[in-house]
């Protein structure tokens, strides 16, 4: 992606299912647990480079003994800088201590069986270590205990705050992340109070209550009491102090979770193959949680799937497959060629089926996928040709004229190089501009000056910033006749409100190629009356908000809006034609048919949230209000 945006989080969640003393005898280490974490989460480090954070969970100590420990970064390097931390608190024992596992399990910490990790990346709040998770709410009691983290916005935090309030709490600060922490944490101390004065009428002792509470606690209505009313797209993951643990799923699956289980370990993750890698088993072995359900695995080592809330229309996230996920998951790399593929009709009109004088190649490094369909889908078209063309040679062709026709092909060269960024250490506008102008450069000679065209492929367009500020000036320098940028995602149009960092309406090319169309064609009353029916729809019940929003686009056709957007994104100067193309909604479905979550292209969010959040940013945009609008 040309275009920086922050990523989702990632989560990892272990449970050793066996004593340590087994993986410390079958593996030769104590460690196991936290080299798999370790692996779990380096695997994972697309997906959070904000900070990071571990916390662990030993299942049976004696009273007095820490069990619960937690540590958190935001170095550069956060998941090393963590992990060096914790490895080096056993840096001074013999090797005879290292074998001693109930010793490593009664006096260190991070030596228990359940495991939670987290990757962020910081949509919204500084970079501190307060904002990493996992996070704790802490009790005397066990099964009070609480440990959170996940990769989840929610759209309703004021009024789960309020939720809050009415309920007696006084939160420390109004945020998703603590919001949740004590939402859950509530109910999980009704369950255990409700419970402990059940008990109490059998007649049990305080110690026998604590025990029989840890063993029978029901983390799936705690969950169904706490999230009836969260309206956003999450994965939330949480350990209870007694050794419980759980990865709950939007009812719409709008945020990714993947886990396994064999007899040795239950674990979850973001991506399915970080858990291939770090465990070596086949995907078809791995299992994804349902949306609207959680995982729950037990402290006696027994796992299932329960349903927490019915389950709406699946809605998973697209761009987890155009760009934020790794691109080895087996499926994604194949829909990732899709995408390239889906878009030959469009570079082939662009260039006016002119292959010969057409030098094809991609925006480093993540459209490399969509890069290889593209090529593929050029390649068929061409067979195609040859195929018509030898027929039409007649029942005696020159061989000449037959290796001529089988020599054609695509033609395609590494152009873009991504350099190293340049630290911007200069702060007037104009020099910077010109050290970002260098953060790509080229392969020289690879383009005949004033003949060739040059198609470039990247895997998605937001606000267009590098590619106006940086790519297509050290692209003219080639001096090909056109440059076609081809997206293989759709136009951009809409915030998300579901985890990625896109908030405001004005950052996307796409808005503001329409805006330009409206105030040109003398229609600014459509922003004016979008403007009235957004402010009424945040006076409604959040239930009933639509999205008024799509009206600035309605006047247009897609492909209007795409050369508005070339004409804006073209720098002042470019010697060559600028043409901007994008992949299509339908392209999109049939690329990537199980995630049919595309809300920032067609304004079709699954949740209530997602309609206000819309809104907001519309009238945030036309109050020049420069506040995220969730």
């Amino acid at each position: 992606m040309s275009d920086f945006l922050q990523h989702e989080c990632g989560i990892a969640l272990l449970r050793l299912k066996k004593p340590i003393q087994y993986y410390a005898e079958k593996y030769g280490t104590p460690f196991y647990g936290l080299n798999k974490m370790y692996l779990l989460m380096e695997k994972q480090h697309n997906r959070g480079q904000d900070g990071a954070g571990l916390a662990n969970i030993k299942l049976d100590v004696n009273p007095g003994k820490r069990y619960i420990s937690r540590m958190r970064s935001v170095d550069p390097r956060p998941i090393q800088d963590l992990f060096q931390k914790i490895m080096s608190r056993f840096t001074d024992l013999t090797a005879e201590q290292l074998l001693d596992t109930m010793a490593l399990q009664n006096d260190h910490a991070f030596t228990g069986e359940l495991f939670l990790g987290h990757l962020r990346y910081g949509t919204f709040g500084k970079n501190e270590i307060e904002n990493c998770h996992p996070f704790l709410r802490q009790n005397n009691w066990r099964t009070r205990n609480l440990v959170a983290a996940g990769n989840f916005n929610l759209t309703n935090v004021d009024e789960l705050f309020d939720v809050l309030v009415q309920i007696g709490q006084h939160p420390k600060q109004k945020s998703d992340t603590v919001t949740i922490l004590e939402k859950i944490g509530h109910f999980l101390d009704e369950e255990n109070q409700e419970r402990f004065d059940a008990l109490k009428g059998e007649g049990l002792d305080n110690q026998s209550i604590s025990e029989r509470i840890a063993d029978t606690l029901d983390l799936g209505n705690i969950l169904r009491r706490a999230s009836s009313d969260f309206d956003g797209g999450y994965v939330m993951c949480g350990l209870v102090g007694h050794g419980d643990a759980f990865v709950m799923r939007d009812p719409n699956g709008i945020r990714p979770a993947f886990w396994y289980e064999d007899d040795e370990v239950v674990v979850a993750a973001s991506e399915r193959p970080v858990i291939q890698t770090a465990f070596n088993v086949p995907a078809a072995r791995i299992k994804e949680v349902p949306p609207g359900s959680a995982l729950i695995a037990r402290r006696n080592g027994q796992v299932h799937v329960e349903e927490i809330r019915e389950a709406g229309d699946r809605k998973a996230c697209s761009f987890e497959r155009i760009y934020f996920s790794r691109g080895n998951d087996a499926d994604i790399y194949q829909e990732r060629k899709e995408l390239g593929r889906g878009i030959v009709t469009k570079v082939l009109e662009a260039v006016e089926h002119d292959l010969d004088h057409t030098v094809t190649s991609f925006i480093p490094n993540t459209a490399e996928s969509s890069f290889y369909g593209l090529i593929q889908g050029l390649e068929e078209h061409l067979n195609a040709s040859k195929i018509a063309r030898i027929k039409g040679l007649g029942v005696d062709p020159d061989h000449a004229e037959i290796e001529s026709i089988l020599n054609e092909r695509p033609r395609v060269d590494k152009i873009a190089i991504k350099d190293a960024k340049l630290r911007t250490f200069i702060t007037e506008d104009s020099s910077r501009d010109d050290l970002v102008a260098h953060v790509y450069d080229v392969t020289y000679g690879t383009v005949e000056p004033g003949v060739d065209n040059l198609v470039v492929i990247d895997d998605s367009i937001v606000r267009g910033t590098t590619l106006k500020k940086s790519i297509l000036r050290i692209l003219d320098r080639l001096r090909p006749k056109l440059i076609v940028v081809a997206s293989s995602a759709p136009q951009i149009r809409y915030p998300d409100c579901y985890g990625i960092d896109m908030a405001r309406m004005g950052d996307f090319i796409a808005f503001q190629a329409a805006v330009s169309l409206l105030k040109e064609r003398g229609m600014e009353d459509v922003l004016h009356e979008t403007y009235k029916a957004c402010k009424h729809q945040l006076t409604l019940p959040l239930a009933e908000n639509v999205n008024q929003v799509k009206a600035i686009y309605a006047p247009f056709t897609a492909d209007e809006i795409s050369d508005r957007i070339s004409q804006l994104l073209t720098p002042p100067g470019m010697k060559s034609e600028v043409k901007i193309i994008f992949q299509s909604i339908e392209g999109l479905h049939k690329a990537c048919p199980n995630h049919k979550g595309d809300w920032y292209f067609t304004g079709d969010f699954p949740t209530p949230g997602g309609h206000r959040v819309v809104n907001k940013a519309f009238v945030y945009y036309m109050e020049g209000n420069s506040d995220r609008a969730y």
